[in-house]
């Protein structure tokens, strides 16, 4: 059966082999030999050799500091971690970067509605290679998984197409089509359906790359991006007190966790039951990410950065002068602008799924909403990993509840 799922995904991936818009280097083409023999004539005239010679080094030197300036960000969390909030942080940085928004929603949707579920090493392969494909600025690989399947690399239904401010610039922006329905339009400007062969050649033009993602679930499977020769990938896995995640997913879904809710009203928590071991899976795996980023192999060194939610809320500006430090690139005036009108909204403008936040508030705010019963299970099941990030256990309904005791260590995470 899991031979069939990979098989079928293969099939999928085997697409990202046909890129919408060439990876040439501009201005190169006149200066190369059509062809072998024409080369060697070239080379007998030392100095249209040297000439050439001399450009075609000129051209990789130029392209040697163009790759090493230009930088890949990968945040990587889970839900209500605060990602969408951290995201902004790089979506709002200006023309000189390229941020998407849960592309790998569509590939995780695919998968679950060909299998009835999504396999591990399925889905982690797909992750990979559709990241990496995004990364070079190619989106024929995305577009296999978009449903209904893009016609002329055209879509109307790119998730959340509006939260990603580069796909709804001018140069990326179409003409109205009557009658068409879009789903998610941009905020700023009317824009028809998504021509995704205009967005690559957009994501070209900029000098950065950042996608954020709350599907990824291992680390190690992202391996071969930060081999990839072509990219400078870096690494931000942003994490979140797991007893805040569960209060905060039992509102934003209740439907899903209408188990947890009815146990928090008026039953034991069943720890053998099915959303127990599920919630022990993801803190585990959460763990063990982290573990190997902080461990710094060979292949992570200098790439991977763990940032708390927690401390992202309570000093947001220093924390954004980390990150930025961290992956190399300036921090603008125009974030700095941004966090400081969304670290400070007001109630009516802090909805479940907004990024405008009083974000100090936000740090506590789940201690009065979750029964200490259901923190008494998370910590059970999520041990290992509260010690990890550095979040106190509370032993009493009182403790839980006393706003004078922090719940949050200071801890210092090294990522370089």
């Amino acid at each position: 059966m899991e031979n069939n799922i990979i098989s079928r995904v293969s099939d999928k991936l085997a697409l990202k082999q046909t890129p919408q818009t060439p990876l040439q280097p501009s201005g190169l083409t006149h200066i190369l030999p059509k062809h072998n023999a024409s080369f060697t004539k070239l080379s007998k005239t030392n100095s249209a050799f040297s000439l050439i010679k001399r450009r075609l080094e000129n051209y990789s030197q130029h392209k040697e500091v163009v790759m090493r300036g230009r930088k890949h960000i990968l945040l990587l969390a889970t839900t209500r971690t605060g990602s969408s909030f951290v995201g902004e942080f790089f979506n709002q940085q200006g023309d000189n970067m390229f941020f998407l928004f849960e592309p790998l929603w569509h590939v995780e949707k695919m998968l679950t509605l060909e299998t009835g579920g999504t396999n591990a090493t399925a889905s982690a392969k797909a992750y990979r290679d559709v990241l990496q494909q995004l990364f070079l600025c190619d989106f024929s690989l995305l577009e296999s998984f978009i449903e209904p399947l893009p016609v002329n690399h055209i879509t109307t239904g790119l998730f959340r197409r509006e939260s990603s401010s580069s796909l709804c610039q001018e140069s990326v922006c179409s003409p109205v089509i009557k009658g068409v329905f879009e789903r998610y339009r941009c905020r700023t400007r009317r824009c028809g359906p998504l021509n995704l062969t205009m967005a690559s050649e957009s994501c070209l033009q900029k000098e950065h790359r950042a996608i954020k993602s709350v599907r990824v679930r291992q680390l190690e499977n992202l391996r071969p991006l930060a081999e990839d020769p072509r990219l400078d990938v870096k690494f931000i896995q942003l994490v979140r007190d797991p007893r805040a995640v569960l209060a905060s997913r039992m509102v934003a879904f209740a439907a899903k966790y209408k188990n947890w809710k009815q146990w928090a009203i008026d039953g034991e928590v069943p720890i053998d039951d099915d959303e127990v071991r599920k919630l022990k899976w993801n803190c585990d795996n959460i763990k063990l990410s982290a573990e190997i980023g902080l461990r710094q192999p060979a292949w992570l060194r200098r790439r991977y950065m763990l940032v708390r939610y927690e401390d992202i809320a309570r000093f947001p500006m220093r924390k954004a002068t980390e990150m930025y430090r961290f992956v190399g690139i300036p921090f603008t005036p125009q974030v700095k602008s941004w966090i400081l009108r969304n670290t400070q909204a007001s109630k009516e403008t802090s909805g479940v799924y907004s990024t405008q936040k009083n974000s100090s508030e936000q740090v506590e705010k789940w201690r009065f909403s979750l029964p200490f019963k259901i923190a008494r299970v998370v910590q059970k099941v999520c041990g290992p990993t509260l010690k990890l990030f550095g979040y106190k256990f509370v032993s009493s309904e009182e403790m839980l509840t006393d706003k004078s005791i922090s719940l949050i260590e200071d801890k210092v995470f090294n990522f370089v």
